[in-house]
């Protein structure tokens, strides 16, 4: 990858980082991941999560601006969606320094959700 290329990969990924920094998004994207390929309507997640719908409003949109989540309108309702094209990139991003190229992490020590 170029330089300039990984500069610009290096600021997509940090930015989708930052939108998944709070307690919130991080809980919203998990639950869109868990309800995945379906998604949920906002008033599911704001139930789920327990956060109101005006907050949930915000959080959403900061996490479609980055890439995170997907929406689609289905009458009066929004259907939000984990956008795994985009998390497999940013974890694909991150899976090539720690785990192939130096293995500062052993790629079979990686473990998913105990």
């Amino acid at each position: 990858m170029k330089q300039a290329d990984l500069q610009q990969a290096t600021a997509r990924f940090a930015r989708m980082l930052s939108a998944m920094g709070t307690e919130p998004r991080l809980g919203i994207v998990r639950l869109l991941l868990a309800a995945h390929p379906a998604g949920l309507v906002v008033n599911e997640i704001a139930e789920e999560l327990q956060v109101p719908n005006s907050t949930l409003s915000h959080h959403l949109d900061k996490l479609r601006s980055e890439g995170l989540v997907t929406v689609d309108r289905e009458g009066t309702y929004l259907r939000y969606k984990a956008n795994t094209a985009g998390l497999q990139e940013l974890l694909g991003f991150l899976y090539a320094e720690c785990c192939t190229r130096n293995k500062a992490v052993e790629p079979q020590s990686v473990i998913c959700c105990k």
